[in-house]
């Protein structure tokens, strides 16, 4: 299976995630923030950080162990939210702190596209498994 932009899956692509980069070390991408993400108070949905953080991290940790036979799981999520989002784009990037052979620790740094301020950082812990099958 290759893992490119194009595979994000229809969960981010429904969400308006735009993936530009995608290796087994660094995950880029941006959101166009619209209503359809706030909560019912006009801010930016936490659940949409961390969807972000668990997509892009997996998809990420999963190419560094594709030829390996494995892909990766997530197993814990944790994402602070630092500024409320109310529009306009949101610029990720997602890279490795670790990379182990059993597991792997990934960041991700949300930060508002007209003045690159930080309004959000995610962390997953993913263990790397057998693909099905496999």
């Amino acid at each position: 299976m290759t893992i490119g932009p194009s595979s994000i899956g229809s969960w981010l692509a429904a969400l308006g995630f735009q993936m530009e980069e995608l290796t087994g070390s660094r995950v880029v991408g941006h959101l166009d923030v619209t209503p359809d993400h706030h909560t019912p108070w006009g801010v930016v949905h936490g659940g949409v950080f961390a969807t972000i953080v668990e997509s892009t991290c997996s998809l990420g940790a999963s190419a560094a162990v594709a030829d390996r036979g494995q892909f990766a799981v997530g197993v814990c999520n944790t994402t602070d939210f630092l500024r409320p989002v109310v529009d306009g784009r949101m610029d990720v990037v997602a890279e490795p702190v670790l990379q182990g052979r059993i597991q792997q620790v990934w960041s991700v740094e949300f930060t508002r596209h007209d003045d690159g301020k930080l309004v959000a950082q995610g962390r997953l812990r993913l263990q790397n498994v057998p693909l099905p099958g496999s």
